[in-house]
């Protein structure tokens, strides 16, 4: 599938119609979440990540990240099981499928795939969060200096 993005209209799309609702800002993000009783953030990366690199605190939202691998390490297989687990944690937040989901990653790769996927599951508010929480690379090859949640200043917590 071919993913066109239109930062104008907010929406990704194939040829076939919509793929995902769109990808947005790590700050734009944080405004859904906090705007929006029922925004959902949707950490996609995988359990070391989770761990080692930290997650996203949305604690002054009174609010969790939900963390569901979209792959897993080592092998990187894709979760064959992630819309289900999507699907019951929404259903019991007792939430509309119509509610907004952020899709997060390290950089936005992988999330684009889960916010593909959660839309094709029946979820047409699924957004991708775009650079993720570490963001790009830098001309020196590091993360977290040019873009993505923790460059932005936005709170986040290691276990």
């Amino acid at each position: 599938m071919k993913c066109v993005s239109s930062k104008d209209s907010g929406t990704s799309q194939d040829a076939g119609g919509p793929a995902y609702a769109g990808d947005v800002s790590v700050e734009k993000a944080w405004e859904m979440l906090k705007s929006d009783p029922n925004c959902l953030l949707v950490d996609t990366r995988t359990q070391s990540e989770w761990a080692y690199v930290g997650v996203p605190d949305l604690s002054e939202l009174g609010k969790d990240p939900i963390l569901i691998e979209w792959q897993s390490f080592p092998t990187m297989q894709v979760n064959e099981t992630f819309t289900d687990q999507l699907a019951e944690i929404v259903a019991e937040k007792k939430l509309p499928k119509t509610a907004p989901i952020l899709f997060i990653c390290r950089s936005g790769a992988r999330s684009r795939s889960a916010a593909i996927a959660s839309t094709a599951a029946g979820h047409p508010a699924s957004y991708n969060v775009d650079h993720g929480v570490e963001g790009d690379l830098d001309e020196r090859f590091h993360r977290n200096s040019v873009n993505g949640w923790k460059f932005s200043g936005l709170p986040w917590k290691q276990s």
